[in-house]
């Protein structure tokens, strides 16, 4: 599959309609004709990490693409007027059936996401979250499976994504 980054994506102008759309710069596109500008700004995600009892790592296994069948942690993308941190609850309610008692923030960074052929830019946000009962804990929405693993059982070779990897060592080291 072709990768593509927005500026080779959009190629008309949203507000005339000339093929005149062109990267402005990293951050926006510029029509030649109007000169209005598009910019092309970060989503948000929440990636969460969550351990048990023991002090296992709670994973999950992506049931698509980008990166089906790695490892990742459960967690997903921020929607429209969401704070993060109902997104965090919302996203392992969807994923794992499971409610969050407290979470605290770790860090963040950025990633490219490749979704259809486009690539999306997104800045991940790592939490620390504390379950009390997985009981309930089944997979579900875009999870095929879970596991988990001690620190040291993590191989970050096996993790989707470098921002996801990143957060862990944030959270590890």
């Amino acid at each position: 599959m072709t990768e593509f980054y927005p500026s080779k994506v959009w190629q008309y102008c949203p507000w005339c309609g000339t093929k005149s759309f062109r990267a402005g710069s990293e951050n926006y596109l510029q029509c030649d004709v109007c000169l209005k500008k598009f910019y092309i700004n970060t989503s948000g995600a929440v990636a969460c990490i969550i351990e048990n009892q023991h002090d296992e790592i709670l994973f999950t296994r992506r049931a698509f693409e980008p990166a089906k069948g790695m490892l990742d942690l459960p967690g997903g993308f921020v929607s429209l007027n969401e704070t993060a941190e109902d997104a965090v609850r919302r996203e392992i309610r969807e994923e794992l059936n499971l409610e969050i008692a407290s979470m605290r923030y770790i860090g963040s960074s950025p990633n490219q996401y490749l979704y259809g052929g486009v690539i999306y830019y997104t800045l991940d946000l790592g939490f620390k979250c504390l379950v009390t009962d997985f009981t309930n804990l089944q997979v579900a929405d875009d999870v095929v499976g879970y596991e988990f693993l001690s620190h040291k059982q993590v191989n970050l070779d096996e993790i989707c994504f470098p921002s996801i990897r990143k957060i862990l060592q944030l959270y590890i080291i």
